[in-house]
């Protein structure tokens, strides 16, 4: 996990930016795994990645006891995928 804050304003371009690309420059060192409290609003293509290899499983509860998806707010296990 990365963490970029600042107090301007007036910075968020460049610190964005800056976050961005040590991310990317990063990431070949890191491992496909991520903590779903901690993802950010945009990175729900990480939610797979977050649940591991209890993903298969997670889906069939999510088809079986939610197939219209009402339970889903914050990172969702979409009963479709």
């Amino acid at each position: 996990m990365l963490i970029g804050q600042w107090l301007d304003p007036a910075d968020t371009d460049a610190n964005l930016s800056w976050v961005r690309e040590t991310y990317s420059a990063l990431q070949p060192y890191t491992a496909p795994k991520a903590y779903v409290n901690y993802l950010a609003d945009d990175e729900n293509d990480q939610v797979h990645n977050a649940y591991g290899p209890n993903w298969d499983r997670l889906v069939g509860v999510k088809r079986r006891y939610d197939p219209a998806n009402l339970f889903r707010l914050n990172h969702n296990i979409d009963p479709a995928s």
